[in-house]
């Protein structure tokens, strides 16, 4: 498979990622999608503001739906990490860090974004369900219930004032115990906001998330929580390699019609690009990189 010549690369499987390979897919294009199973995507157990899915959809069900359709249009799928990305005349070619080389036409880098997430006992078993990375997405799931911050410092009290639009309930806990600036302190006082300098220990539950326990033993009880802990990282290191042109939050930058980076037959699209961070938008994003690719293919055949 290595020597093949595939139309597409697409670096990352995640939701972007999957939207174009079943895209292109139905152009009969010749594509191979190179995901390291590491994405975002996999940590989320619900997303709710997704047309059709009303009761919620976790993001493992949408890669798992997305992957089979795309393989039952002949998409190719290896499980690897890609570590370099070059342009060698007209064609695209990338290393693995299992050491394999493949080389395309095209290339689409949708390898999104990684969330700071301290090591805190249990919360990987309630993200999207009861715990939240995202206001926009999930900021209703808080809607006149006790929500607390598990954040940090600025980041955290940015995230604990955003909510106050749906719930005047909340409690910043201060993971880290960064300083906070006067002006915005002041800000979290007047919204009522309780403020916790303590280091969180683990999610508490049963049946249902309770809260959480502090390092100093303490349990705070809460309905809903949300993560602001600041340091996301964008994964555009392969983009940066390419010489692709970078704001300055790492995100990268794109045609807004075409999805095309500034290195002509280098695609992108979802978290990586798009600051907002919805599904929805990653989904578009990957589909209409798909038809300018595919575009692009047949101009050059």
């Amino acid at each position: 498979m290595g020597q093949e010549t595939f139309d597409c690369i697409i670096i990352g499987g995640g939701i972007a990622g999957l939207q174009a390979a079943i895209q292109l897919g139905r152009y009969m294009r010749q594509v191979l999608v190179v995901d390291s199973e590491n994405g975002r995507s996999n940590l989320c157990r619900g997303y709710h503001n997704l047309l059709g899915w009303p009761d919620g959809v976790s993001g493992q069900t949408l890669r798992e739906l997305g992957r089979s359709q795309a393989e039952a249009l002949g998409i190719q799928f290896i499980n690897d990490h890609v570590i370099e990305a070059q342009k060698e005349d007209k064609l695209m070619k990338v290393r693995t860090k299992q050491g394999e080389q493949f080389q395309s036409k095209t290339l689409l880098i949708s390898t999104g974004v990684k969330d700071h997430i301290p090591p805190i006992k249990h919360i990987e078993k309630w993200l999207g369900l009861s715990i939240y990375v995202c206001p926009d997405c999930d900021g209703y799931e808080g809607k006149n219930k006790h929500v607390l911050i598990l954040g940090s410092g600025k980041t955290g009290a940015n995230m604990a004032l955003t909510l106050t639009y749906f719930t005047n309930q909340i409690t910043f806990i201060n993971h880290e115990g960064k300083t906070i600036e006067e002006e915005l302190l002041n800000k979290l006082k007047q919204k009522q906001i309780t403020i916790i300098d303590e280091e969180i220990d683990a999610i508490v539950s049963d049946e249902v998330f309770k809260g959480v326990k502090l390092k100093n033993g303490k349990i705070i009880q809460g309905d809903k929580a949300f993560i602001g802990f600041g340091g996301n990282k964008v994964h555009s290191d392969l983009a940066s390699q390419l010489g692709v042109e970078l704001l300055e939050n790492k995100h990268i930058l794109i045609d807004p019609r075409t999805k095309e980076t500034n290195i002509t037959n280098v695609w992108a699209a979802g978290d990586a690009v798009a600051h907002s961070e919805q599904v929805t938008i990653a989904m578009a994003d990957g589909c209409q990189a798909a038809i300018w690719i595919h575009k692009r293919l047949l101009h050059n055949s």
